[in-house]
């Protein structure tokens, strides 16, 4: 007789994004308003000009006998392996091409990498936490220790607070709190797992809104962190490819046990359960590298940016506690007057037609706080705050 994996017995009903559409599709049904999305970190700035010249060019190579391409390298084209290598140099970190994975995103390959590990591992996750993390975990059964991040540690929890963890899940820039640890934050991570023999699993997924050196961009620029940590990485946020679907994973040599490699481990998993993401996508992102597009995506980029200080400088404004903004397109901020989150996200949609994201929905330590976004234009931005500090000055 077949068994099901009772472990999803242990999962909420929904994923939390799919429980705010379906609330916002019977709020515009049954009042016909109009809303403004805030909520789900989807992008709306189209593709830079250099990445759709590559797409291009690269689908009028498969339209040709000559330039065809059939299957590719699970792991990626090297060409677009050594331009990742080549943008992290820029950096000050030195990578291999053979340490960099391409993938169809990093919210793939963070829930994937989970194939690697036994299941007798303890996880580490922050809380509030990305719900990838909590729930790919908790499909296997594993024991998880949440690490509280509250307003008096900035949402930035630190190694002192864990109880035991062989894996630690981190974001910096957080999602969904855009808080972003500093190197000498990092540096006590990673220690505390060399400390400990744990990995830590990086998602740098917003690293290319960081905008002052003392905040790393990858968890590489950290002394150590080769030996103890993997980094995923995404071009969904960076420039535009929520739609294309492409980003990378760094998995070092230095990551053994006895006579495993991490490394080869990994690219065994890939070759045998992926078969690499298209040609022509890779071709797009490779023009994400080269001077050009790496200076229309930070156009891009700063257009998000400008949105995320316009919400930021609201907030204060009406003395909305927040954090985030400066180095992210996430705003964490707290709900007025003591106001539940789902309380708050309701009050918003049927009053101000306005989407946010309830921080409950990210765990306990995310009651009363609302997760908002900057990917959308400057004026539905402008029109959003306005409407949200209008609600904050009459509660």
């Amino acid at each position: 007789m077949v068994k099901f994996n009772s472990n999803y017995k242990n999962l909420k009903p929904s994923y939390l994004f799919s429980d705010i559409a379906r609330r916002v599709s019977e709020h515009v049904a049954s009042t016909g308003a109009k809303v403004i999305r805030m909520d789900i970190g989807d992008v709306t700035q189209p593709l830079s000009a250099p990445i759709v010249d590559a797409l291009i060019a690269a689908s009028q190579e498969m339209g040709k006998v000559s330039t065809f391409r059939g299957y590719g390298p699970e792991q990626g084209y090297a060409f677009l392996r050594e331009a990742v290598a080549g943008y992290y140099a820029k950096m000050g970190v030195e990578l291999a091409a053979d340490e960099i994975f391409i993938s169809d995103g990093a919210k793939s390959d963070i829930a994937n990498i989970t194939d690697l590990f036994d299941n007798e591992n303890i996880i580490a996750l922050p809380d509030p936490v990305y719900p990838v993390y909590f729930d790919s975990n908790l499909m296997l059964g594993r024991k998880i220790n949440l690490i509280q991040g509250n307003r008096e540690n900035n949402f930035l929890p630190m190694p002192s607070s864990i109880a035991a963890a062989d894996i630690i899940y981190l974001c910096s820039p957080n999602n969904p709190t855009g808080a972003v640890y500093t190197r000498e934050q990092l540096k006590e991570w990673v220690d505390f797992a060399l400390e400990n023999n744990a990995i830590i699993m990086f998602d740098a997924a917003y690293e290319a809104f960081v905008r002052d050196n003392i905040y790393p961009r990858s968890i590489f620029e950290i002394e150590g962190a080769r030996k103890c940590a993997i980094e995923f990485c995404s071009l969904s946020k960076t420039a535009g490819f929520t739609g294309l679907r492409c980003g990378y994973t760094v998995v070092p040599h230095d990551l053994a046990s006895g006579s495993q490699s991490l490394n080869k481990m990994w690219l065994r998993r890939q070759t045998t359960k992926f078969n690499g993401v298209p040609y022509v996508v890779q071709r797009a992102a490779q023009a994400v590298f080269s001077q050009e597009g790496l200076r229309a995506t930070e156009d891009t980029l700063n257009k998000y940016l400008k949105n995320a200080h316009l919400i930021s400088a609201s907030l204060d404004e009406v003395g909305a506690w927040n954090t985030g903004g400066k180095h992210s397109p996430y705003i964490w901020f707290a709900c007025p007057k003591g106001m539940a989150s789902w309380e708050f996200f309701e009050l918003l949609l049927n009053s101000a037609g306005v989407v946010g994201t309830p921080g409950s929905g990210f765990g306990k330590c995310g009651e009363g706080y609302l997760r908002i976004t900057a990917f959308n234009s400057y004026e539905n931005t402008l029109a959003a705050m306005k409407k949200i500090k209008e609600i904050a000055a009459n509660l």
